[in-house]
Order: C-alpha cells, then structure tokens, then sequence
C-alpha cells in the first residue's frame, strides 16, 4: 500500500488566525501603474521555476520591473502538497516580505524540498521572514487558504490553458517555461509601445 503526499505530512496547529482574505490578494512585485502585467504560474517545488527566479527574474527586474515598465503578478500553481503548504505561508508573510520570501524558497528549493523534514524546513525559511512557527502552522492547515490556492490553480488552467510551470502571460502572449532572457525581451518589448 503507498501513502499519497496527503498522507505523510504531518498535522499542524492551528492556533493563530489567518487574514484569507490578505493572504488570497494578488501579489504585485513593481509599479501598480506599469502599461505591462506579466502573470507567472509557478509551483515552489518546481526545479524550472527555482531557475526562473535565481537566473532569469533578476534580469526582468533589472530591465524592466525597476524601471517600471512591467509588474509581476505571481499566482500559485503548486504541483504537490510540500509546494501547496510552502505557498500557503508565503502568502501569510507581509506585502513588503512576500517576494524576497518566495526567492529564499526557490533558492534553498534543493534543501528543504529534500529533507527529511520538507514542512519543519519550510518553517525555518519563514522564520527568516518573520514568520512564527505558529503563523506557519496556521497558514499552512488552513482549508480556506488552500482551497483558495487550488481555486488560483484551477484558473491558471481555464483561463490560460495552463499546464506546467513555469507559465507565464506576458501582456497578450503566453510563455510556457524558463525560456532565457532575450526570449522573454522577444515578448515584451513590442508591447511596451
């Protein structure tokens, strides 16, 4: 008999609260007024995805987020249960936290999705945002929060034919992985106008 995902990750408190509908807003990274969204469906547990934001987000925010011609929306489209729970406390960080947390989750990616321990691992990272081990307990057994995660899924799969991660929708083009920078330039640029 072989135990799901489900089944192996251990139950967690779930004394403190959690704002859902804080947690569930989108998440913006760049000018709320940029004439460019770029919307990333990404799974924590994904090896392309850690890719994408240690090698080529840098280079979109340098060229383009900072200067305030693009926004960042990042939507979740976790592939696992580790990925749906490490979503859930990343959402539960604050505003100004969130995506630098989200880096330090894809940076450490092959360490805690690894250990022997994947949810004691992911806590420690919230640690490093502020986030108690009690937040994280919340966040992470809170039905709402990861019912509300799978619903963003769910869209990313009806309303942009989304299937793996990393998906991106670039203004009025999709993008389907890590694709290098100057592909991602390829896309953007001509709708910068």
């Amino acid at each position: 008999m072989t135990l799901g995902v489900a089944a192996v990750v251990p139950r967690l408190s779930r004394a403190a609260e959690v704002d859902l509908e804080t947690a569930l807003a989108p998440r913006f990274e760049g000018d709320p007024d940029a004439g460019l969204t770029m919307i990333e469906y990404s799974s924590l547990t994904c090896p392309h995805c850690a890719h994408f934001h240690t090698d080529i987000l840098p280079k979109i925010r340098e060229a383009y987020i900072a200067p305030g011609k693009l926004k960042l929306e990042m939507r979740d489209f976790p592939l696992d249960q580790y990925a749906l729970r490490a979503a859930a406390m990343a959402r539960c960080a604050p505003e100004s936290r969130y995506f630098p947390l989200l880096d330090m989750l894809f940076k450490q990616q092959a360490k805690w999705t690894r250990a022997t321990d994947p949810i004691g691992a992911i806590k420690q990272i919230g640690r490093l945002a502020g986030i108690s081990a009690e937040q994280a307990d919340a966040c992470m057994s809170n039905e709402a929060l990861l019912d509300g995660i799978l619903k963003i899924r769910l869209g990313g799969q009806q309303d942009h034919d989304v299937s793996s991660t990393p998906t991106f929708v670039v203004g009025t083009e999709k993008v389907v992985g890590a694709q290098p920078f100057e592909d991602f330039q390829k896309v953007i640029e001509p709708q910068l106008g």
